[in-house]
């Protein structure tokens, strides 16, 4: 399985990010306008940066001997089951309740939302693959050690690519949703 996947690597538009200028990162927390539902949806993106890197960071352990196969199967089935489904249902919420109420507020929104509803749909091609290849790698796991470790190799691929793709994707998001949120006073 050797399945490209076309991981957006550059910077939102300078004119997508307009507003960050006048509400940079290290100042939402103290602004008026950052509400308690701003701050849980950061601590989702939060959660997901830290399942992609366990994930990841359990398949090296499987690899390199240091986690046991029945362990290893174990967290790969709880772990990238919570990162596959919560991502799916996040962005679900996002492009169906999320978004539409930062484009109604702010019209600048519109640029960066189809470059991220694109990262949403590539994204779900990237589960897709992780979730087939975890799932054959705990198969394989009880019948096939040699062959689930060839499995956990695509699979630790798949999860570095999920990495990378939400550390740019989630950065992009909150740095042009949060300055509209702040801007407008929303979610309060």
């Amino acid at each position: 399985m050797n399945i490209d996947f076309d991981i957006r690597t550059h910077d939102m538009p300078a004119s997508m990010r307009t507003l960050l200028d006048d509400y940079p990162r290290d100042s939402w927390e103290a602004h008026p306008g950052f509400k308690e539902k701003t701050r849980h949806w950061l601590g989702a993106h939060l959660m997901f940066r830290r399942l992609g890197e366990l994930v990841r960071v359990e398949t090296e352990r499987y690899l390199d001997k240091s986690r046991a196969p029945d362990d290893f199967a174990a967290r790969l089935s709880y772990y990238g089951n919570a990162l596959v489904n919560n991502l799916h249902g996040h962005h679900g919420w996002e492009d169906h309740s999320y978004f539409p109420e930062l484009s109604a507020a702010d019209p600048r929104f519109d640029a960066g939302l189809e470059i991220l509803e694109k990262d949403h749909q590539e994204l779900d091609r990237v589960l897709d693959s992780f979730a087939g290849s975890a799932n054959r790698a705990i198969k394989l796991i009880q019948l096939d050690e040699t062959q689930a470790g060839e499995e956990a190799a695509k699979l630790h691929g798949l999860s570095e690519t999920i990495e990378a793709f939400l550390e740019r994707h989630l950065s992009d998001e909150e740095e042009l949703a949060v300055p509209i949120i702040l801007h407008h006073r929303l979610r309060g």
